[in-house]
């Protein structure tokens, strides 16, 4: 299974960040296709590292699908919505699962 990745640092306004987060950019998310689910972590506490992250989203994919989802125009639209709302606030990776 493959992710893409996105790690937020803390917005100025928290709530703005939130709504449009919410109400914009999770549809754009879930039109990507391929995706097979999305796990949102709002940061509580860094125990370790630097601190000042905020919000951790891991977008699951199907081996197969990866490449053509990232290649999409859903998944284009989704990375234009990031400068609205996280500009200079992101950290956009993408990994491979790995079964321990």
């Amino acid at each position: 299974m493959k992710k893409l990745i996105a790690l937020y640092n803390t917005p100025t306004d928290e709530v703005a960040f939130l709504a449009h987060y919410k109400n914009v950019h999770t549809a754009l998310a879930n039109a990507v296709p391929g995706l097979v689910r999305i796990e949102v972590t709002r940061i509580t506490r860094t125990l370790l590292g630097e601190p000042g992250a905020f919000l951790l989203a891991e977008l699951f994919f199907e081996d197969k699908d990866f490449k053509d989802a990232m290649r999409s125009p859903e998944n284009v639209a989704l990375g234009a919505d990031l400068p609205l709302f996280a500009e200079g606030l992101v950290t956009v990776m993408t990994g491979e699962v790995v079964e321990s």
